[in-house]
């Protein structure tokens, strides 16, 4: 290899390491992919230059070489970085045989087998899209955008970009093609999510906006001349646009607690105090159904947290308490500290005596926007982003909030943190 070539193979591996320190994972990402290919094109031309035997670093027959010390060094760091790499590295010649590979690709491809290595790409996928690509590349086009969905223990999605390595002029095929495999999953996930959010918020929001317009419209028929029917659409109205505001108030408090923008400054605070101030807060609603708040917490107890933080949590849970309880029913809130597990936990348990809840749909509660029962829900007021709010604010102290119930007997939310 010439010195022109080892040095720019070398300057793209360095700017290649100086790209995992920037903060945006997709701009590392490209950066990175982009300087990747740029090395390997620089490689691959430079060992076609080599005497025949030389091959590819990581295949199996790289044997023989002029310079055997040198270019083994050279391997070794192409090697080391494609390996550092989140992004599965495929190179295969021109008669579709894996010479190259890096760590990811062979967990993609082959996670019980030996090296992909001296192996069809036939042999180590059956996806047409892939090997589609790869034959492209190898007639000189370049294939980006291809969409890849491997559907193993774990589904998961790919976008693939495929470049032709060595010479394609005059018509002529391309030695080899390398492929990047860029793990899409979570990305996919994340827009889902958001799909769903907005289809969610909006929904959410149309239904008290569809009251307030009705009502509205009837006032201005004529209805607003009677004062008793005025007063009562009126309150309507007012209640809806209250659910409205309570609505936006909780997803931009979820935004923000989601954000990483809301501070938890967690300290030994009494929790005896804060659960009085909670029941205070609420002991109009329940004793408008003849429910009882029990407040169990020791008046010594301390736990480590944000007492703001941690009052509203609980508000956000005796509330959900009060409003799916029977009447007459009981809320009872409770300490406990786990000294048996690694970790010391405080436990603060939020107790009803209500219905329960069907199993099936505790693995879902603390999603966004997520009912039991909606109908029920929003007669109640409830814009189903409590428990959410809930859980963000349970893992910002270091902790976790879970939920157990028995259908006819009650549910028990815990909220667990960190002793300190």
């Amino acid at each position: 290899m010439s010195k022109r070539n080892l040095f720019l193979f070398v300057a793209c591996l360095l700017v290649c390491a100086a790209s995992l320190l920037l903060p945006s994972s997709f701009v590392r990402s490209a950066v990175a992919i982009f300087l990747l290919i740029s090395a390997a094109v620089v490689l691959f031309r430079a060992l076609r230059r080599q005497p025949a035997s030389t091959n590819f670093p990581g295949s199996v027959a790289a044997t023989g070489n002029s310079d055997p010390q040198g270019t083994f060094a050279l391997g070794e760091l192409f090697e080391a970085t494609m390996n550092g790499m989140r992004e599965g590295l495929l190179v295969v010649d021109r008669d579709m045989r894996v010479v190259a590979s890096n760590t990811a690709a062979h967990h993609l491809f082959n996670p019980s087998r030996g090296k992909l290595e001296s192996q069809r790409l036939t042999e180590i996928t059956r996806n047409p899209a892939i090997y589609s690509a790869f034959l492209d590349a190898l007639k000189g086009m370049e294939r980006s955008g291809v969409r890849v969905e491997t559907h193993g223990p774990e589904r998961m999605v790919f976008d693939l970009r495929v470049v032709p390595l060595g010479s394609n002029s005059n018509g002529k095929a391309a030695e080899g093609a390398l492929g990047v495999f860029i793990d899409v999953t979570r990305m996919e996930h994340l827009e889902q999510v958001r799909q769903e959010f907005l289809s969610n918020v909006s929904h959410e929001l149309r239904t008290p906006l569809t009251a307030i317009l009705a009502f509205v419209e009837t006032l201005e028929t004529g209805a607003i001349d009677d004062r008793e029917s005025s007063l009562r659409f009126l309150s309507i109205v007012r209640r809806n646009a209250s659910r409205m505001h309570d609505l936006i108030d909780d997803i931009l408090e979820l935004s923000a607690i989601e954000a990483g923008n809301v501070q938890v400054k967690a300290e030994l605070v009494e929790l005896r105090p804060i659960v009085n101030d909670v029941i205070s807060l609420l002991g109009t609603k329940a004793e408008a159904r003849g429910i009882v708040l029990h407040n169990e917490v020791a008046r010594e107890a301390l736990v480590f947290a944000d007492a703001r933080r941690l009052e509203q949590m609980l508000t956000n849970l005796v509330d959900n308490a009060v409003k799916f309880n029977r009447d007459q029913g009981e809320v009872t809130i409770q300490v406990e500290r786990d000294v048996e597990s690694a970790h010391q936990r405080d436990r603060i348990l939020v107790a009803d005596t209500g219905e329960g809840i069907p199993s099936q749909h505790l693995v879902r509660l603390f999603e966004r926007f997520y009912r039991v029962d909606r109908a029920r829900s929003r007669d109640m007021g409830g814009t189903g982003l409590g428990l959410a709010i809930v859980k963000h604010l349970a893992r910002a102290h270091g902790g976790e909030v879970t939920v157990t119930s028995e259908l006819g007997t009650g549910t028990t939310f815990t909220i667990e943190l960190p002793v300190s």
